[in-house]
């Protein structure tokens, strides 16, 4: 055999041992802590799409028949037991719960990739609420969760919205997410691509200000481009 051959056989080798290396790479495993409408729901499609999820809430017995449905994929336990099986957790709480959740949860969540997807409405969660749309809430959330690694998103839609039309026919509905660490943008992002979504990443957590309550793009349901060409117009 020539070397130039060995050359290129060399290389196709070592193209099928990384081929190999992403395709046996373990899908992150996701607490979800608060298993309302929008937990409950981002949880039961990411558990259809393969992954492991721990749901959590004061009340984890309350949880059991949820757990059963979806089956090997999913169990349930208190927010601490959430915090430390993930590897991306899910804040999907009342926006005025974060702070006491992320002091008692500094440990566990620490270098973790926490997805945001709370709203602080200060008729419901007080002055917390008006504090984090004045700072964004975004820059407040990373804020609070200082040693985590913050993303924003999902928070724009309604649950309804994220059950109807995951994996929907046509162009998929998009799913805005902000925040200032790369490698959790895109874990975030192949998350929501499981969950049936197109996400579109608007910048840094500073631009979470552009999906949350109040702003032009909360709670509405639209495609990719027409998300884009909001932010840009």
């Amino acid at each position: 055999m020539s070397r130039f051959a060995k050359i290129l056989v060399g290389s196709f080798l070592l193209m099928l041992a990384g081929s190999a290396s992403v395709l046996a790479a373990p899908l992150p495993r996701i607490g979800i802590i608060g298993a309302g409408d929008m937990g409950g729901t981002l949880g039961r499609l990411w558990v259809k799409a393969g992954y492991s999820v721990f749901f959590a809430s004061r009340h984890p017995q309350e949880l059991q028949s949820l757990v059963s449905s979806l089956g090997s994929h999913a169990q349930a336990g208190t927010p601490l037991q959430a915090a430390k099986f993930g590897d991306v957790v899910v804040m999907a709480v009342p926006y005025g719960a974060l702070p006491a959740l992320a002091k008692s949860l500094a440990e566990p969540l620490q270098g973790k990739v926490v997805l945001d997807v709370a709203n602080p409405y200060p008729q419901r969660d007080g002055e917390v609420a008006t504090q984090a749309l004045q700072a964004g809430s975004g820059v407040y959330s990373a804020r609070l969760f200082s040693g985590s690694r913050v993303v924003r998103g999902f928070n724009s839609l309604a649950a309804a919205s994220l059950a109807a039309d995951a994996h929907r026919t046509g162009e998929a509905l998009a799913v805005p997410l902000a925040g200032d660490d790369k490698n959790a943008l895109d874990t975030v992002a192949q998350l929501t691509q499981a969950a049936g979504f197109a996400p579109v990443v608007t910048g840094n957590l500073a631009t979470a200000t552009l999906f949350q309550p109040g702003s032009d793009l909360f709670l509405q349901t639209l495609t990719a481009d027409e998300v884009r060409h909001a932010i840009h117009q």
